[in-house]
């Protein structure tokens, strides 16, 4: 039997209140009629995806020396996919060629990091919506797959008013100032994709969407540019769930056993841990001493590691290489927050249960550590992400800019963009972003 309350009745009154879009968007009769729908004031949208969903292919030159004589089978014939499918690594025993192929090498002198001896790398499919691939069996629902199949039902269609901005999954954005020549070349492509975007559909301002690692490139791209040229080509932000420069408790996991991002099949993360220990993007967002203060982050029977402890952390890793990294690219970030000065939507799940504390007893890295939880979204910690949306919230408010953080209760760092419930508040904040 159907409940009838004075709110419930003056439902149709207040979505009256709303702007058209959203209106549109959430009425009742839209929904029964299967949630088909156009939008009609699109803004075009560029696609920022989440670590594990972009490609990367490569090309194996005369200068290239394999470990292996298989792992040179490939050199001089072209481009082929790198990290497109796991199994095919696996069928054609190219796990340890494409360790290989994938680890980076930095350059104290320019600091700065690049390929191996012989290996060019590349992107494909910059510049399109469906340009990246789910590496998990079974996850057919992610990389933005669900959230693109909504967006069409809006209208909108790849190459058209839907974009996407790929990137290799190595490297980590840099400082303003700081050398990194993957970056330069990458930042200039968005901005030109921007501008394209833009004028393919009447000049109209673009709208950025990002999700995790992918929220953080959208963020750092929009901060390369001048205000003047922010302000004449975006129209809005939507970050999804980003890594926030002030860092997560995952990232030095990942560095102690091994990366739970990159998943092989039949391979172990900790045989993957050399290939991870050699990309920027692996010392990035370690957790801020500036926001997880003097708690201990790794505890072990003998010795406990926090914030302010990573020179001896790293050299308890057997990873002193990534000292002076961290020293140069990594530490400056963390005491730096800008803010983009775009109008900026941040969503992210809290509720769920995070790893804020890792248990290595024996001072063991080789095995898996016993979890201490906390709040977060599976990945981001809370302290994390309140303290970055808090100073994004400040600046833009001096600046009266607008800003709104939304948290939404139990959403995973994942499932954010996947889960009906959430994604349809995300997808009501990108149809906000159009008015």
């Amino acid at each position: 039997m159907a409940i009838h309350t004075p709110l419930l009745r003056l439902l149709p009154l207040l979505l009256m209140l709303l702007p058209s879009p959203l209106r549109d968007y959430l009425s009742p009769a839209r929904h029964e009629l299967g949630g088909h729908g156009q939008l009609e004031a699109r803004h075009p949208i560029i696609i920022f995806p989440g670590f594990s969903c972009s490609n990367l292919e490569a090309r194996l030159t005369d200068d290239y020396t394999p470990s292996l004589p298989h792992c040179g089978a490939l050199k001089g014939k072209g481009w082929f996919p790198l990290s497109t499918n796991p199994w095919d690594l696996v069928d054609h025993d190219y796990i340890p060629c494409f360790e290989e192929q994938m680890s980076l090498v930095y350059d104290p002198v320019l600091n700065d990091y690049r390929n191996r001896p012989g290996v060019e790398t590349r992107v494909p499919n910059f510049g399109s919506a469906y340009g990246f691939s789910i590496k998990i069996d079974g996850a057919t629902e992610y990389c933005f797959i669900k959230l693109n199949k909504k967006l069409e039902v809006l209208g909108y269609r790849d190459g058209d008013t839907l974009f996407g901005a790929p990137y290799d999954i190595r490297h980590a954005p840099p400082l303003p100032g700081q050398p990194s020549e993957v970056y330069s070349d990458y930042f200039g492509r968005v901005k030109d994709l921007v501008q394209h975007a833009s004028e393919k559909n009447g000049n109209k301002r673009v709208i950025l969407v990002g999700h995790s690692f992918g929220g953080m490139i959208a963020q750092e791209f929009v901060n390369s540019t001048t205000q003047e040229w922010r302000n004449k080509f975006i129209k809005h932000m939507v970050l999804i769930a980003p890594t926030p420069p002030t860092g997560l408790t995952e990232v030095v996991t990942n560095l102690a056993s091994g990366p739970t991002v990159i998943i092989l099949p039949k391979v172990t993360a900790i045989a993957l841990r050399p290939m991870w220990r050699t990309f920027a993007s692996s010392i990035l967002s370690m957790p801020s001493p500036w926001v997880f203060g003097d708690k201990p982050l790794i505890i072990t029977k003998h010795r406990n590691y926090t914030a302010y402890d990573y020179s001896d952390f790293l050299t308890a890793l057997g990873f002193s290489n990534g000292l002076m990294p961290f020293m140069k690219r990594v530490l400056p970030k963390m005491k730096r927050i800008d803010a983009p000065m775009v109008p900026t939507t941040y969503l992210s799940g809290i509720g769920v249960q995070t790893p804020e504390q890792e248990v290595y007893m024996d001072g063991n890295f080789d095995v898996a550590p016993e979890h201490v939880y906390g709040d977060g979204d599976g990945s981001i910690n809370l302290v994390s992400m309140l303290a970055f949306a808090n100073e994004l919230h400040r600046q833009h408010l001096e600046s009266n800019i607008y800003f709104n953080f939304i948290k939404i209760e139990h959403a995973t760092h994942s499932g954010i963009i996947v889960s009906d419930d959430s994604l349809k508040i995300v997808i009501a904040e990108i149809v906000r972003a159009n008015w």
